[in-house]
């Protein structure tokens, strides 16, 4: 793409505004040297990207950038040998942090929700971790190399931190001397060339022995080493250099570190760009309000609603237009400061930020072209150093084009033909024009010629638009509507004004009859599409009054739905606690009953009392379901727990005990094991179960109800438990029935403890023991019935 069209579109003001929202200078630099694809698939990546890293910044943020530096200089110097300082070493640590804090975040955003690209690209990053802890335990976070870089060069330290405390101890014991103190200017110890010194009036030079390194602005005070700490000094001073060379020794190592890395390092300080990139670029579509376009190759091209990324958004009217099926090229007629020129920028900036990968702003589906190249001849490039007139060089720079372009072109011509004769600027305009057409690539002109009205009117692909200009307010509406030639509103426009109407009907006199019906039409024209956009408009209203009123309806419904149903269960919740106290009262008498005839002898017919239950069981209401479906109401096909599978490795059929996310617990047999649950297969739902009174418990029985010799209890607490079993062993005797089999699970042993305990004491068994072989063992107690 040629550097003269992308600043004739201000293409950099949008890299600007993209470089902006990058979080490191690597970033930056991608940004900055961003340039538009040619090639579709290209796009279409680029484009993937941008769209993976919206969706990730919109749910859960961009990844922490933080401490990230572009090391680049650092690892060239590496590379030949030269000696990275503390600072610069802590930088390549810091950074490799910072890219497996990015390396870590971005897959665990892939996990949640996939973004393959972004994905893949940080799967790339290596980790460094042994260069960097390295670093760390030589450098401290303010880039000092720390004691701990090595043995040696703790012991330095070690003995200059002793050789000062004794300095100081020597010299604060002189300058408590009373004799000393009246010599000092200041009873204080100062530093000069890394030096102790003690800080002397000028009169007492020649009582205070010892060297001089400095004096004061004003010569009234001398730094002057006494004598005693000289010797104490220069070990200092030795000490120090022997620090330095250790400090030396430990920064070359480091570098030599690092230097090892240097290619893993360069190729993630590339990664580390795409990806601060990737995620700018989404930034700066939630900033324009910028949607995703769909590409193709075939020089098809959809605005909805496009704005100008670089006009304020308070400003900036949307443009609707398109380009390349039923035409491929659009002549746009109207008064200047109409907008045409912002309409033809913002075709071809939007196209050059779709080439680039990025979000355009405009509405959801749009559809951009991938061009080979757009060409543009926009604005006054008159040029004084070339002797070039507007004509001349608006020509000069068509010629240009008309060289280069393809088929496969974007051509954006602003005022073809101007600055020439009208007739002859008229006649070349078409000529251009129609010679661009035959070639067959996309076009876009605006021009003041009424000729091309015409031209545009009579060339199959090629059709007239306008921008629109509101004759009441004498202000253009900068709106592109295709399919209308521009009015020149001159006679109007005038008549506004108070121009005498004498004046105006004989200047209408002058205009041709032809021209007058051209203008005509295109008044027609104009008053049919406002028509039109009117009845649009309403209808559009009529359908969002309607949309509304369905909501509210269907809103009300729900309400009412929600109030039946609350209704309906209330009257079902008092009939329940009625007929539960019928029960309670029922039962009560049965057992009356059977007490008289364990006593008395009586010949009760216990299956006319258990009928009797039965209907009263049959009395109670059941809950009524919801007549909306519920919130995660079980889906038809999906498995659940109690439903009959089959395991489709093994070929066995089981029952799904337990279900989790991904697997499921299944019985099978006396077995139970985990399976996948992309490994069973559905046989058999389980029957759907009665609702129970809150707080109750669901008992199994593994028999008939009329037939029973044992009870099933696990699941149950032992309250419960206990008044299942007098039930149970109830019925057995009644039922003539000499042992029966409780199954109360192993589990903790405390529902099997309670229930042996009671049946210690109960008057109508005879022993009990657990189960044996074959009958469950300790998760069952058999019972023997007197």
């Amino acid at each position: 793409m040629e550097a003269k069209i992308l600043a004739t579109l201000e293409y950099a003001k949008i890299l600007h505004k993209l470089g902006q929202h990058t979080a490191t200078s690597l970033g930056t630099e991608v940004a900055e040297a961003l340039t538009p694809l040619t090639d579709l698939d290209d796009v279409q990546r680029a484009l993937q990207a941008t769209d993976e890293a919206y969706k990730a910044d919109r749910l859960k943020g961009a990844p922490p950038f933080g401490g990230i530096r572009n090391i680049r200089s650092a690892l060239q110097r590496s590379r030949i040998g030269s000696t990275l300082s503390p600072a610069e070493l802590l930088d390549v640590a810091t950074t490799i942090r910072g890219s497996r804090r990015v390396k870590r975040h971005v897959l665990q955003l892939h996990d949640d929700d996939p973004i393959p690209m972004l994905a893949q690209q940080a799967e790339l990053l290596t980790d460094v971790r042994p260069l960097e802890e390295e670093i760390v335990r030589c450098i401290d976070d303010q880039a000092e190399v720390m004691d701990s870089a090595s043995s040696e060069l703790a012991s330095i330290r070690r003995e200059l931190r002793s050789g000062e405390s004794r300095i100081r101890e020597r010299l604060e014991q002189m300058i408590r001397s009373s004799s000393v103190q009246k010599m000092l200017q200041e009873t204080l110890v100062t530093l000069r060339n890394d030096r102790y010194v003690l800080p002397v009036k000028q009169e007492y030079r020649s009582h205070f022995g010892g060297l001089v390194h400095d004096q004061s602005g004003s010569g009234a005070t001398l730094f002057i080493e006494p004598e005693a700490i000289v010797t104490m000094n220069n070990r200092l001073r030795e000490l120090r250099l022997a620090e330095a060379r250790e400090i030396e020794k430990i920064l070359q190592q480091l570098t030599a570190a690092v230097a090892g890395w240097i290619t893993e390092l360069d190729g993630d300080l590339d990664l580390l760009g795409q990806l601060d990139f990737a995620f700018a670029k989404a930034r700066l579509a939630h900033e324009m309000r910028a949607a995703l376009p769909r590409m193709n190759d075939r020089g098809y091209l959809q605005l909805k609603r496009g704005r100008h990324p670089l006009i304020a958004p308070g400003s900036v009217v949307p443009l609707d237009v398109e380009l390349g099926n039923n035409y491929s090229g659009i002549i746009v007629t109207g008064p200047n400061t109409g907008g045409k020129t912002v309409s033809l920028k913002t075709i071809g900036l939007l196209s050059l930020m779709a080439m680039s990968g990025l979000f355009v702003p405009a509405e959801d589906g749009s559809e951009l072209c991938v061009f080979d190249a757009i060409y543009a001849d926009i604005g006054d490039e008159q040029s004084i150093e070339q002797s070039l007139s507007t004509f001349s060089s608006h020509l000069t720079n068509i010629i240009r084009i008309l060289g280069a372009m393809t088929p496969k072109s974007l051509v954006l011509l602003d005022e073809l033909g101007a600055g020439t004769d009208p007739a002859e600027g008229s006649a070349l305009a078409i000529a251009i024009l129609e010679h661009m057409h035959t070639t067959g690539c996309r076009i876009v002109a605006t021009t003041h010629y009424s000729e091309l009205k015409a031209y545009a009117y009579n060339r199959k692909g090629v059709i007239n638009a306008s921008m629109e200009f509101d004759v009441q307010t004498l202000s253009p509406t900068y709106r592109l509507l295709v399919g209308v030639p521009g009015r020149s509103n001159a006679f109007a426009i005038a008549e506004r004004l108070g121009l005498a109407g004498a004046i105006i009907e004989h200047a209408r006199g002058q205009v041709s009859e032809e021209d007058q019906r051209v203008e005509g039409m295109i008044a027609s024209l104009e008053e049919n599409r406002r028509t039109a956009e009117t009845e649009r408009q309403s209808a559009e209203e009529l359908r969002r009054e309607l949309e509304q009123q369905r909501a509210r309806q269907t809103e009300q419904l729900r309400r009412f739905e929600e109030q039946k149903d609350k209704l309906l269960g209330k009257a079902e919740a008092e009939a329940r606690e009625l007929v539960a106290k019928a029960r309670q009262e029922a039962e009560s008498v049965m057992g009356e009953l059977r007490r008289l005839a364990r006593e008395e002898g009586a010949a009760v017919k216990e299956h006319k009392l258990i009928e009797a239950r039965r209907k009263l069981d049959e009395a109670a209401p059941q809950p009524r379901k919801p007549s909306r479906p519920a919130a995660g109401a079980r889906e038809s096909g999906k498995i659940g727990a109690g439903d009959e599978v089959r395991v489709l490795s093994l070929g066995q059929k089981g029952y799904v005990v337990e279900l989790g996310n991904s697997e499921a617990l299944v019985q099978l047999g006396i077995m139970k094991m985990k399976v996948a649950l992309g490994d069973l297969e559905l046989v058999k739902e389980a029957p759907a179960k009665p609702a129970q009174p809150k707080g109750g418990a669901t008992v199994k029985r593994t028999r008939d109800d009329q037939v029973r010799t044992e009870l099933d209890l696990r699941g149950t607490n032992l309250e419960e438990a206990i008044l299942e079993v007098d039930r149970f062993i109830d019925e057995a005797f009644l039922g003539n029935i000499g042992q029966v089999h409780i199954i109360h699970g192993k589990g903790t042993g405390t529902l099997r403890i309670g229930i042996t305990n009671h049946l210690r004491k109960h008057k109508l068994v005879k022993s009990y023991r657990l189960g044996g072989f074959g009958e469950g063992g300790n998760g069952v107690t058999v019972a023997e019935l007197s």
